[in-house]
């Protein structure tokens, strides 16, 4: 198989080989701060911005959680005339139906702020979940468009994390901080007008600490945004590490690797949870100011106040209502600093989504595709094709390959690893696009089609088949949704899956993840039979045959030709042993055609082709020397 291989198509390396940068992994600072958080255009208030959008469709349940919210503040407030009243009209006159009257009052507007808080919650949470669904139905459509080349380089951990994780973060916002943060603002907007009202001396002494609590809400808002950024991202190479590490656990496994692991998930949580609480002292230390500094207003108000009440200057009254206004003012600051917070880690998960939403496909659909027709005849033609990939501009991964398949022929494509055969393949699914050169289906350059349309038409059967956590019937229709249970045992039929009918619940057999409850050859006959059941009019072998036995192998070989037959046909293989029979085979070398022909005539003529045959023979693989 071509080294040049994508992750998208086939396994990614093991856990402990050094893989590139991610393209969206941030680079922190040499204090794990995550410098690569405060880049340019980045906002504090990046993730109300985009959860905006998503709050559109919902503007009436919006519009009323809202006034839930609106009338449950007010209700709040509301309570400190209540306690005036209850203390001024009840306690002071000593008259009980005036105690009686302002207690029912009171036991009135509890009532109905229990109704208004019951029905915000329910109405922000609704949207929270809703938002929360829809933000991930988008992120994995957008994931699903992007190309091969991306994950070239992304980690697949990092991203499952930005799905999972971070779109939490962005719906705890919606079903909860935002609101609260909303009310507490409200609180403290209207508790400081009720204590103008109520006391304009003792209020101009509460409100002289608001600016030293603004002010550390500022600074250290902006550095625990920073903090919360990359703290997720250390969450996201946890998850990336995870990820690779479980999924390659029987190689783990085999060389005894456990102990190394276990220190390097160690490690990996040790910076996750440094970063984390690099950013709970940044939190911590802003409620102990905002505390402090609140609750000390408070504590100095109440000793002038009283002060006051004792010389007669203010009731008894107006004293409680103003204590209950400024507590008001202290706690609700103080939520709100807390929100803050929440804020600035929602952002940096906003900012994080955000990235990965700006990662555009490489490979699209032309604004105006051509369509195929309905009957196509799979003519296949490389004109001239040279294709460097993207990060590798220097080197020619193929050099002015030309290339034409008559519909209904099979050619094999033969040569060392690494000599540009699989990449043949992939630019003709057009996971990549040829730097130099042109590919034509049925005299169709394939840049001008739907890349939708275009794989509709080709069918791939690659040497580690992809085996899903689903039943067999499900595995199989996955080359054609759409078709029917009968259809789908005619295809296993056809493609030698006897075995299917023998396994416990037959073809609703569930296969294990990632097909681990059957053997190689198993596995190959489920691809082939996907592929049969998508009836393609081109078909792709890679290598469908290299790890599997001799019986295995011949299973397989006779599914194979039950494919191929009658299809324009590409196989990649090494074991030149499967390709004698092919119409013609072309022998690839370092991204050149070096040679072509019959298998006869290529090993009468010596050259490549008649080495590789020769060494597989001498080496016991019994492929004729002529």
């Amino acid at each position: 198989m071509s080294q040049q291989s994508t992750a998208a198509a086939y396994p990614a390396p093991g856990p402990h080989t050094a893989a590139p940068q991610s393209r969206l992994a941030s680079s922190a600072g040499p204090d794990g701060s995550g410098a690569g958080a405060s880049r340019a255009g980045a906002s504090r208030f990046g993730a109300v911005a985009m959860l905006a959008g998503y709050l559109l469709p919902y503007r009436w349940r919006v519009a009323g959680a809202s006034a839930a919210l609106l009338l449950a503040a007010g209700l709040i407030l509301a309570l400190g005339q209540g306690v005036r009243r209850l203390i001024d009209l009840g306690f002071a006159t000593g008259s009980p139906r005036q105690l009686d009257l302002a207690a029912l009052a009171m036991a009135s507007v509890v009532a109905c702020l229990a109704v208004a808080t019951s029905l915000r919650f329910y109405l922000v949470s609704w949207l929270g979940e809703r938002v929360g669904a829809d933000l991930r139905r988008d992120m994995f459509s957008h994931v699903l468009s992007l190309s091969p080349e991306f994950f070239e380089t992304a980690r697949t951990g990092d991203v499952l994390t930005r799905l999972t994780a971070d779109i939490s973060v962005l719906q705890s916002l919606v079903g909860s901080a935002v609101s609260q943060w909303l009310r507490n603002a409200i609180l403290v907007t209207g508790a400081l007008v009720m204590l103008l009202v109520t006391s304009l001396k003792l209020a101009l002494l509460v409100i002289l600490v608001v600016p030293l609590v603004v002010l550390p809400l500022v600074l250290f808002g902006r550095r625990e945004r920073v903090l919360s950024r990359a703290a997720q991202d250390r969450i996201g190479d946890l998850g990336a590490y995870t990820e690779e590490t479980v999924n390659a656990l029987r190689t783990v496994q085999a060389f005894t690797h456990e102990p190394v692991d276990r220190m390097r998930f160690g490690q990996e949580v040790e910076r996750a949870v440094g970063a984390a609480l690099r950013r709970v002292r940044t939190r911590s230390s802003l409620l102990f100011v905002v505390i402090l500094l609140g609750f000390g207003a408070i504590v100095f108000s109440l000793w002038v106040g009283g002060r006051d009440v004792v010389a007669g200057r203010l009731s008894g009254g107006d004293l409680s209502a103003f204590v209950f206004y400024a507590v008001l003012v202290a706690t609700s600051g103080a939520q709100m600093s807390e929100l803050w917070g929440d804020l600035a880690r929602a952002s940096g998960a906003a900012d994080r989504l955000r990235e990965l939403l700006a990662q555009r496909p490489t490979i699209e659909a032309p604004e105006s595709p051509v369509a195929l027709p309905e009957l196509l005849a799979g003519r296949v033609g490389f004109e001239a094709v040279t294709f460097r990939y993207p990060g590798r501009p220097g080197h020619d991964a193929l050099a002015g390959i030309s290339l034409e398949i008559e519909p209904g022929r099979t050619l094999a494509l033969v040569g060392p690893s690494g000599a540009g055969k699989t990449t043949i393949l992939q630019l003709l699914l057009r996971y990549y696009d040829p730097s130099e050169g042109v590919i034509r289906l049925d005299g169709i350059d394939i840049r001008r089609l739907r890349p939708a349309d275009l794989r509709r038409r080709i069918g791939i059967v690659p040497q580690e088949p992809v085996i899903f956590s689903m039943s067999a019937m499900e595995n199989i229709r996955y080359g054609r949704p759409e078709a029917s249970d009968a259809e789908v045992m005619a295809a296993g039929r056809a493609a030698r899956g006897d075995f299917i009918e023998a396994l416990p619940e037959g073809y609703h057999s569930f296969l294990g993840e990632r097909g681990v409850r059957l053997s190689g050859g198993q596995r190959q006959r489920i691809a082939i039979a996907r592929a049969i059941l998508r009836d393609p009019a081109v078909l792709l072998l890679d290598e469908a045959t290299s790890a599997l036995d001799a019986e295995s192998e011949q299973a397989v070989q006779e599914a194979m030709a039950t494919l191929s037959r009658g299809r324009t046909t590409l196989v990649i293989a090494h074991r030149l042993a499967t390709v004698r029979n092919a119409d013609r085979i072309v022998v690839i070398e370092q991204g050149r055609i070096v040679a072509s022909g019959t298998h006869a005539s290529l090993m009468a003529d010596g050259g490549l082709y008649a080495r590789l045959a020769e060494l597989q023979f001498l080496s016991g693989r019994g492929v004729p020397a002529r």
